[in-house]
This record gives structure tokens, C-alpha cells and sequence, in this order.
């Protein structure tokens, strides 16, 4: 069990701001007041009581519910561990590239990998609502701790300074909230806290430049206010992590609103690295100290990753025992187990047969069997080819998170010692080798910085994995080393847009766009829908361009 981390567990059963939604509209989720136990004055007039309501936050990102295993989901109408958040930004971010197919035909998933979505798709949906439902969380905390509530609570000294800390964690994590809005659907509702629950005016529309404005006008405020890097409880944000959401704002800035701004990048990500920061590294040596190996980066993302490891800015956190959930990385290990390989070798007490990757990200290691570490394929019993989208077998199995500690152990929740379910390992949402390759990638966009030093940071990272340094970089080979240094790490998809080559023939996959070699689709798949029934909720809503 981990101890030393946000106490996420004070989330389950009675919440302090637990709200409840539903997925017929996300204008009427917005409009409603919260359904809380206890009213939210009395809950923010005790100091003691902040911590729990900010767990709530983190906990949006961790848990679908209410409940152990999903029960009580936050977003009525869908499984709280089919909603679970960062269960469905897997789905909208890495199932549509060539990272990862799914076998399963649960309800429209497999229209996802296919690019053949419509604005009635469920899942489409569920990342829409989870987005909102975790903004509303952040804005029910910010209307309950502004200076002036702060003050008539009578918040004062330590618990004042801490407070306001409290505030710019929520109001970091309901900006990459909107964030992942800007991303994923473009042109959405808005409302912050001045936005009244039972509200009779809909929530007004947002361009996509102006939200982007939004974000970064947020962003830049909490760097200021969020606590030093590296000096924030495990799992809590501080500046390094608004630092490096910043830089990922801007290195897709021509994207989102036509202007580059790629030497904001540079500034970005070059505050982070010199905050202290460092790759996880594990040496193997020989009997002479020599060193022959190095596991830090498949320990990146095993049971005990919350331990020694100076690589992760900002991780959401699981548990096991405490934070029992369907999604996380319970589905990210669970789902990609199926065939031949051993349930026990991860953890666990079975696969469920879901995903596995495409033979076109199996090339950009140069197929299987690579002494590259982060290309680790399972193929016995496997086929390189996808025939059959239902299939397990056909297909590579991806081996990337496992229910085992760095010492081989199984997790707290493993067959042994629980049920085999749940999984410890969290999902690094923001890490330093991203950081390096932004970096690296701004570069070569002429955002200024040095390319020697950014050849130094790529081969920082080869060389960890155990694959051939390079003596020169280019942008297309930046790309090919974020899909081989950050897959199934939700980038792929703002990646492939970013380069031109997501809906385009420019590069094609397996059964993009629903055919075997894979083709083109339309330009406007680069945006999700708005959900057809948010929009005969909101008039002020219009439909992204290309759908119903």
C-alpha cells in the first residue's frame, strides 16, 4: 500500500463536494447544484475538511464514482469504470493512432480506432462529460475558498497559506481540464466559478483561441502561486507542473490558433529541467562495477513507480487497496493481457484480451526483438498482421505497465495477497523525457534554444533504453521517438495532428479509417463532436464542422 501520497482513499463513501451527473446534457450538469451531504458552507467554514474536498479533485482524475470498483458513478447513464478519466483520454488519444487496436465490440468502440465516430458515440461522450464534471468539481472549491469566503470562515495563518495553495491546485486542474477540451473538441461551453449552480442562462460558447487564452491566462497565474517543484505532497501539482503544461499548450499553439510559439516552448521546458529534475535510472552492473544495463524505464511504470523516481512532474495516482477502479491502469494492464501471455508475470489474475498494437508502431522500432527497451511486444502466439479487429491474437501485445514492483514483487492487490484486480502502478501524466523532447522538438521548429543540446537529451533517452544513439535529429525523428518513448502515454493523437499526418495519407496505419492497410479520412476528424444532446440542451452550442 502507498502511504506517501494525496489521501485519495477519504474520497470514498461520504464526499465533501460529490456531484452527480448526467449524461443527457452537460448544460444541465452545469446549471445544477451539487448533491452534497452536508452543505458546502458548513463543509469550508472547518479547515480540517480541505484537504478531503481537494482528494475530490485528484480523485475525478482517478475514480468514476463514488465507490470502490465504479459504484456510484459521477456521470450518470455510462459505468463509472467505462467514464473513468483517464480510461477514456486513452480511448480519444491513443486508440485512433497506430499505437493500439481493441478487440472488444462494447457498444460503438470500435468505431474509434476505425475514425468513424458520429456525435451520438457513447465514449465520445464520457471523456466530454468526465471533462466537465471535473471542471465543475474545481469550480465548486474555487467559489467555496475566495479571499472574501476565506476571510468570513475566518482561514487564517498556516491554514490560510496552505489554502491558497489549495486554490491554485484546483484552478491548474481545472485548466487542464479545459485543456484537454481545447484538445479534443475545439469550440465548447465555459463557465468558471462565477457560473451559479440552477443558473437559468446556459453556459455561453468558447472559440477555441479564446479558451486557448484562457488556459495559458490560468496557467501563468498559478505558476506563480503553486508551490516550488518538488516540494508538493506525491500526486500534487506545483509549478513544475504548470511549467510543462504551458509548454505543451504552446508547442501545439499553431494548431490550436494558427500562430506558432515555439520559443515559449523553449522557456517552458527549459524552467522545468532546471528544476531539479532527473531520469529515473536503475544500472545493472557486472561483477567488475561495469555497467551492462540500465531498468529505468520499464520501472517507470511498474507497482512501486511512486518510489525513487525523479523523472515524474506530475502522476495520477492508483491504488490497489484504496483506489480500486476499472479503468487506470488496472485497465491498462488487465486489457492488455489476453492469449498465451502469463496473467501472473503482471500481477494479476487474468487478462481481459483487449488491446494490442499495429505492425506500423512496431516499425518505428525496427519490428520486435529490438535491444530497444520501450518496444516490448509480446508475439507468442501473436501475429504481426491484424486480420480480425476481434481477435486477441492477431496483433503484437504492447507490455508497457505491470502490476509488480521493482524487486518483483506483486502489487497490493495481487493474486497473492488480494484479489488480482486492482492494480498500484500510476499512470506519469507529465514526465521529464517528454520535457526533452518538446524541447528537442521546438528546436527544430526554430524556437531557439541549442540543437546540441537537444541531440544530447534524445540520446539521454536512447541510451537509457538501451537503443543506438544518433548523431543528428530531425523533425520526423522526433516524432518517431515520442511514439517509441511515450506510447500508450495519451500523446499520440495531439501528436499526429500537430505533424499533419493524423487523418492525411501522409502516414497510414492498420484499419485507419476502417480498411486493413489503413486510409485518409476527413481533415475534421482532428476534432471530436460535441455530443447531440449537449447541443439540443445548449443553444448557444454549435456542432464542430463535419458532423451531424
Amino acid at each position: 500500500m502507498k502511504t506517501n501520497k494525496i489521501n485519495i482513499k477519504a474520497i470514498v463513501g461520504t464526499l465533501s463536494i460529490a456531484l452527480f451527473f448526467s449524461l443527457s446534457s452537460c448544460t444541465k450538469d452545469l446549471e445544477r447544484t451539487p448533491i452534497i451531504e452536508t452543505t458546502g458552507d458548513a463543509i469550508f467554514s472547518d479547515f480540517k475538511n480541505y484537504p478531503n474536498a481537494l482528494a475530490k479533485l485528484y480523485g475525478g482524475l482517478a475514480h468514476g464514482g463514488q465507490e470502490a470498483g465504479g459504484g456510484g458513478a459521477d456521470i450518470s447513464g455510462i459505468d463509472g469504470n467505462f467514464s473513468q478519466y483517464t480510461r477514456q483520454l486513452f480511448t480519444l488519444q491513443v486508440l485512433p493512432t497506430d499505437e493500439a487496436v481493441i478487440a472488444w465490440n462494447d457498444g460503438t468502440l470500435q468505431t474509434i480506432h476505425n475514425m468513424t465516430w458520429d456525435s451520438s458515440n457513447e465514449f465520445v461522450a464520457a471523456m466530454y462529460y468526465r471533462i466537465y464534471t471535473e471542471i465543475a468539481f474545481c469550480n465548486e472549491f474555487l467559489r467555496n475558498t475566495s479571499d472574501a469566503k476565506l476571510t468570513s470562515n475566518n482561514i487564517t495563518g498556516a491554514d490560510l497559506t496552505e489554502a491558497k495553495y489549495m486554490r491554485a491546485e484546483a484552478r491548474f486542474l481545472r485548466a487542464q481540464s479545459y485543456y484537454h477540451a481545447l484538445d479534443l473538441f475545439g469550440n465548447v461551453p465555459f463557465v468558471d466559478e462565477t457560473y451559479l449552480p440552477g443558473s437559468p442562462t446556459p453556459p455561453k460558447r468558447i472559440t477555441r483561441a479564446d479558451l486557448f487564452k484562457y488556459v495559458e491566462s490560468e496557467l501563468l497565474a498559478v505558476a506563480n502561486e503553486l508551490k516550488d517543484p518538488k516540494t508538493n505532497q506525491y500526486a500534487r501539482v506545483d509549478k513544475a507542473a504548470a511549467w510543462t503544461l504551458l509548454a505543451r499548450l504552446y508547442l501545439n499553439a499553431e494548431v490550436y490558433t494558427g500562430t506558432a510559439k515555439y520559443a515559449d516552448v523553449i522557456t517552458y521546458t527549459q524552467k522545468v529541467i532546471g528544476a531539479g529534475y532527473g531520469l529515473k535510472h536503475n544500472y545493472v552492473k557486472d561483477g567488475n562495477g561495469n555497467i551492462i544495463g540500465d531498468k529505468g524505464y520499464p520501472e517507470l511504470f511498474l507497482a512501486d513507480n511512486h518510489l525513487n523516481n525523479p523523472e515524474v512532474i506530475m502522476p495520477v495516482a492508483f491504488d490497489g487497496v484504496h483506489i480500486k477502479t476499472y479503468g487506470g491502469t488496472t485497465y491498462l494492464v488487465h486489457a492488455a493481457v489476453g492469449g498465451k501471455m502469463p496473467a501472473s508475470d503482471f500481477g494479476i489474475n487474468g487478462g481481459w484480451g483487449g488491446l494490442r498494437t499495429t505492425k506500423a508502431y512496431v516499425a518505428l522500432f525496427g519490428g520486435a526483438g529490438t535491444n530497444d527497451k520501450r518496444g516490448n511486444f509480446y508475439t507468442n502466439g501473436q501475429t504481426l498482421e491484424i486480420n480480425d479487429l476481434s481477435n486477441f491474437a492477431d496483433g503484437y501485445a504492447f507490455v508497457k505497465y505491470k502490476n509488480v514492483t521493482s524487486t518483483g514483487a506483486e502489487g497490493s492487490d495481487g493474486p497473492k495477497a488480494g484479489s488480482g484486480d486492482f492494480v498500484d502502478a500510476d499512470i506519469p501524466l507529465y514526465r521529464l523525457a517528454d520535457v526533452y523532447l518538446m524541447y528537442a522538438e521546438a528546436v527544430l521548429r526554430g524556437g531557439g534554444g541549442s540543437t546540441t543540446t537537444a541531440l544530447g537529451y534524445v540520446n539521454d533517452l536512447r541510451k537509457r533504453a538501451g537503443a543506438t544513439p544518433v548523431t543528428t535529429i530531425s523533425r520526423d525523428f522526433i516524432l518517431d521517438e515520442r511514439g517509441r518513448e511515450l506510447g500508450w502515454e495519451m500523446t499520440r493523437r495531439t501528436d499526429l495532428i500537430r505533424y499533419g499526418k493524423f487523418t492525411t495519407a501522409a502516414y497510414l496505419w492498420p484499419w485507419k479509417g476502417g480498411v486493413k492497410d489503413g486510409q485518409a479520412v476527413g481533415d475534421y476528424r482532428n476534432l471530436y463532436p460535441i455530443p447531440a444532446k449537449d447541443l439540443v440542451a445548449n443553444p448557444n452550442l454549435i456542432q464542430n464542422p463535419g458532423y451531424n
